[in-house]
């Protein structure tokens, strides 16, 4: 059986990566071909799943701050949110076919967007970390919290008095350090992160809270730690694997029939009010029109928390069972139709930018672009290890230099240590025009995605930019087109890293035969 999940896990997802979108489509695809064909989910594939988004969830926690889930644009929009979706089901499920808890429990579970989706497109696409993935992150987050108390509602069951004591993990850092310090070999630090996230989840489920906050809570406690970079890409493989067993498992889940399907057809067609919602809260608090248009997309889905409660709902007999498979299909749909969305948002919001700026408040906004670069004449865009590299390169040649990165934490560190960087997303379409580069000498680009680069080049050629433009590349076929884009240099880091290494190799053996 777990070669067959498989086997056609990986055949769907590779046929909707060739049609450009996320393998995670060809995943629920999957799973309803083999529920068409008799195969049946079972507690195995459960239980994959739930190890999938224990990891997910802590991966995320080895990122989160918890200052940004007191971000004002967090607690206004997302609470305004679900206030706003939660008045609004009441009117709606009030005295729903008799079922007022269960049709309330489940119109309110409605205003809930994937954690799962959503974290996945923003860790793919390298936005976790920009200031608007970290906005969205807090957002989920928040409705995780509210979750909880949702589950309550609807099974009549409390979280244990004990389930504070969850808050006291932070004070176990120390320990928690040490032991991924003491963990030197790959497999070891493997082993410690999938521990501490499946202990995480253990020990919030015997408290009465979902497994999921508890690893992320345990991911938090680890946060900080030099070498978490290093942890979190080494879970990224297994995490993704274990993701395809919560994928499959949605689509193993009972098929609707002619009526139910009428209703998913109906609460799909209020996913575009969801977005709009957010859009407006979004520019409400001070955000641009952009980031705003690009938070709500990837807030644009039902949340596979909503499975939760329909199943709990129908257990109590708060609602027909037949709601369990409508809600199950609306889910899959939600998260089948917002995966491409999201991977196209910017190109979509520079189709729609002109009508969509219209909306902006005319204040300073939150996310306001750098209309100065002081007497800067290079430009680094993105502050990683490659940027940073490039930038004290220059700063060695007391040249005037200054950095760009749309992470607030890279900046908030790189400021404590006299930097001089400025806040900059390279994929935001208004940032170049923006910029007063009449006295830039050159610009290196160092963003790992390679459509940001090639995007970047463009725009810079259309600005008439004269400077010179170095970025880096990857792949042997992205270098004709970065130069065809008007790239004055290109380095391959992998390849330059061994000419260099053979260079100071020869040359050490140079001076040990001269010496002799």
């Amino acid at each position: 059986m777990e070669l067959l999940w498989v086997g056609a896990a990986f055949l769907a997802g590779l046929i909707t990566s060739r049609l450009y979108l996320p393998p995670l489509v060809g995943y629920l695809m999957a799973g309803y071909v083999l529920n068409v064909a008799g195969v049946e989910a079972n507690d195995t594939l459960k239980h994959l799943a739930d190890i999938g988004i224990e990891l997910l969830l802590f991966t995320v926690g080895l990122k989160l701050k918890p200052s940004s889930l007191l971000r004002r644009e967090v607690l206004s929009v997302g609470s305004l949110h679900l206030l706003i979706v939660t008045l609004v089901s009441a009117l709606v499920f009030f005295g729903f076919n008799g079922h007022v808890t269960g049709g309330l429990v489940i119109g309110v579970s409605l205003a809930f967007s994937s954690t799962v989706l959503a974290i996945k497109v923003l860790e793919d696409s390298g936005e976790l970390s920009t200031l608007y993935g970290r906005d969205v992150l807090s957002i989920l987050i928040l409705q995780d919290i509210v979750a909880i108390g949702l589950l309550a509602v609807a099974n009549n069951k409390q979280p244990s008095p004990w389930a504070l004591c969850l808050l006291l993990l932070p004070f176990l850092r120390p320990l928690a350090y040490r032991l991924l310090s003491a963990s030197r070999d790959d497999e070891l630090k493997l082993l410690l992160g999938v521990a501490l996230a499946l202990a995480g989840g253990v020990l919030a489920q015997k408290v009465g809270i979902s497994s999921d906050i508890g690893a992320l809570l345990m991911g938090v406690m680890l946060a900080g730690h030099v070498d978490i970079n290093d942890l979190s890409n080494k879970l990224w493989g297994l995490k993704e694997t274990f993701l395809a067993a919560f994928f499959l498992q949605i689509g193993l889940a009972d098929l609707p029939g002619y009526d139910e399907i009428v209703q998913v057809l109906e609460l799909l067609s209020l996913l575009p009010l969801q977005g709009i919602l957010f859009f407006a809260l979004f520019l409400l608090v001070g955000l641009r029109a952009r980031t705003a248009f690009v938070s709500s997309l990837a807030l644009m889905t039902y949340s596979e928390f909503a499975l939760i409660t329909s199943n709990t709902v129908v257990e109590a007999n708060l609602l027909p069972p037949t709601w369990e498979s409508t809600i199950g299909l609306a889910v899959a749909l939600s998260l089948a139709i917002a995966a491409p969305l999201n991977r196209f948002s910017h190109r979509l919001f520079s189709l729609l930018e002109t009508k969509l700026v219209r909306f902006e408040r005319k204040i300073e906004h939150l996310d306001r672009l750098p209309s100065s670069i002081g007497s800067a004449e290079w430009l680094v865009v993105g502050m990683g290890r490659t940027g940073m590299s490039a930038y004290l390169a220059f700063n060695q040649q007391e040249t005037r230099v200054l950095g760009l990165d749309a992470d607030p934490t890279v900046l908030e560190n790189l400021l404590a240590e006299g930097r001089r960087v400025i806040y900059g997303d390279a994929e935001d379409s208004a940032l170049w025009g923006k910029l007063p580069l009449e006295k830039v000498k050159g610009i290196i680009l160092t963003m790992p995605e390679f459509e940001v680069r090639s995007s970047s080049i463009k725009q810079l050629k259309n600005l008439q930019f004269a400077g010179s433009i170095g970025t880096i590349c990857f792949h042997s076929h992205e270098e004709d087109e970065l130069y065809r884009l008007g790239a004055t240099f290109i380095i391959h880091p992998f390849i330059e890293a061994g000419k260099q290494l053979t260079e100071q190799m020869l040359r050490s053996t140079h001076k040990t035969v001269f010496n002799h």
